[in-house]
């Protein structure tokens, strides 16, 4: 009996201590999910301020929401403990070993970073009816479009709620309304610029002080597409071709928002209208034809600043249209670059990765060795807004070099649109010698060159190919038609003018 006793006490006793470990292991459990947790770890501007000015703390139902509602899966699920756990590991190793001053709190705003922090089920479980009583009409819509693609697209609710849970003064959720002011000021252009010779001018677009600064490109002939031997080389870069192209004019950089305003203020069509409408209506190539962009939702400029930024977010058919809408204002043809084109012009006569000295490899940030050992940037900042030096968004023309033959910003900022249809083979379907060549005949996705901002040292190579993703671009869209004019899911992509010499100037062709 005693031993049967001495077994019963110390159970009872492990029972006891298990019960008090649990408690106290749950206890802490419950307390470091709690705001005041949260944000001694967290610490960040916006981690003890903007959340409490948000929607989701500050509510009409008085509710005031903690950050574990939204940073975490729902209570009483297996998920939310694993990702406690997950993330609570990751946030204290930063806490203990990384310096706050080396962290892009700005780049963590972004709705690249929010899309693995903040959880669909969580949102779900606290907005049971996405149909409240006072939603707009097309709040109704967007809201059927996502319970009926969500699973099937992977949709978030934070892609149009970023604003919900910390506070941004400068995010607008809705429609843009009315047009931006130009930040350019002075005379109002009465007249285009009249080309003299083949030379560099700067355009003056009529009835507007908004100006294009256009560099003359010499004709000639260069291999294009990268050596077999060429660092991050891909398959779609080769077989290297010689090419002949003629001269060409080319804008000093990608258009500027005040640019694209000039053009949106003309055009622009408050209503939705049948994409067949508008390509109809786009067809007749009359300037009082012209059917222009409706509104964005949101920002289109991210809120980074508009000015002599880079427009974005615009579809490569609203490029093209831009194009036909500045060739009717100024008499001369104005269109986007074939990729040809835009890889001359790229390289500047030379036939290394960049238009300026160095390795791909000792650029890159691509590897393991990488985390320990940092990529030499000092040169390639100079020249190029990619990954390291952009803080995850574009830059304005002033923050770098140009080229050999003047252009900023070829490598790097926003990806360019080109006039050709993509295809992985066009190289090999292409004859070597040949000139000025368009790329294929026909196809799903256009060419789009030059790297982004939020690219790695290897992608923004001269020889680097991208090609635009229609669907994936567009899957946040609620529309049906979809938007022919904004994109909704992309926002380094941009373009560039090209504009054909006059006949009259008889250039020697290559």
């Amino acid at each position: 009996m005693g031993i049967k006793k001495k077994a019963i006490t110390i159970c009872l006793a492990g029972f006891a201590v298990g019960l008090v470990v649990t408690s106290v292991l749950f206890s802490i459990y419950v307390k470091s999910s709690g705001n005041d947790s949260c944000t001694s770890c967290h610490y960040h501007p916006d981690a003890d301020r903007s959340y409490m000015l948000s929607m989701h703390y500050n509510s009409e139902s008085g509710v005031k929401t903690d950050c574990a509602a939204c940073h975490l899966p729902p209570q009483g699920t297996a998920k939310r403990f694993f990702v406690k756990v997950r993330t609570g590991g990751k946030d204290l190793m930063s806490y203990i070993f990384k310096d706050k001053e080396d962290i892009d709190f700005e780049r963590k705003k972004e709705l690249e970073y929010a899309t693995g922090i903040v959880f669909n089920e969580s949102c779900m479980e606290c907005h049971v009816n996405l149909f409240p009583e006072g939603i707009s009409d097309e709040a109704i819509k967007a809201h059927v479009y996502f319970e009926d693609n969500r699973e099937a697209l992977g949709l978030q609710c934070i892609s149009c709620h970023l604003d919900a849970g910390h506070y941004n003064p400068n995010y607008t959720h809705g429609k843009m309304t009315g047009v931006p002011s130009s930040q350019t000021k002075g005379e109002v252009y009465d007249r285009p610029a009249e080309i003299s010779g083949f030379a560099d001018f700067t355009e003056h677009i009529p009835g507007t002080s908004v100006s294009v600064s256009m560099i003359a490109v010499p004709g000639g002939t260069f291999l294009m597409g990268s050596p077999e031997d060429e660092p991050f080389r891909r398959p779609d870069e080769g077989p290297r071709r010689e090419v002949k192209l003629s001269p060409f004019f080319m804008g000093e950089v990608e258009v500027t928002w005040d640019q694209y305003w000039a053009f949106y203020s003309e055009t622009m069509s408050e209503g939705r209208v049948a994409p067949e409408v508008v390509r109809t209506n786009n067809a007749k190539n009359t300037l009082d034809a012209i059917s222009g962009p409706t509104p964005p939702f949101g920002a289109p400029d991210q809120g980074w600043g508009m000015g002599d930024r880079p427009a974005i977010t615009m579809t490569w058919y609203a490029a093209k249209t831009f194009c036909q809408w500045l060739s009717l204002k100024t008499g001369k043809n104005y269109r986007l670059p074939t990729e040809a084109e835009w890889e001359y012009a790229a390289r500047g006569g030379t036939d290394t990765p960049y238009f300026f000295e160095g390795n791909p490899k000792k650029f890159s940030g691509k590897g393991f060795l990488r985390g320990i050992f940092h990529p030499d940037t000092t040169l390639i900042n100079g020249y190029a807004v990619y990954a390291v030096n952009s803080r995850n968004r574009s830059g304005v023309p002033s923050a770098v070099k140009a080229n050999p033959f003047g252009l900023k910003n070829m490598c790097g900022n926003v990806m360019e649109y080109c006039s050709d249809w993509y295809a992985e083979d066009a190289y090999s379907e292409m004859p070597d010698g040949v000139s000025n060549p368009t790329g294929p005949e026909n196809g799903t996705e256009h060419v789009g060159r030059g790297g982004l901002y939020s690219d790695d040292a290897a992608d923004i190579r001269c020889a680097a190919r991208s090609h635009t993703r229609n669907d994936a671009w567009l899957k946040t869209d609620p529309q049906n038609p979809k938007s022919i004019w904004w994109y909704s899911d992309v926002k380094g992509v941009g373009f560039r003018l090209v504009c054909d010499v006059p006949e009259q100037f008889n250039l020697k062709q290559p």
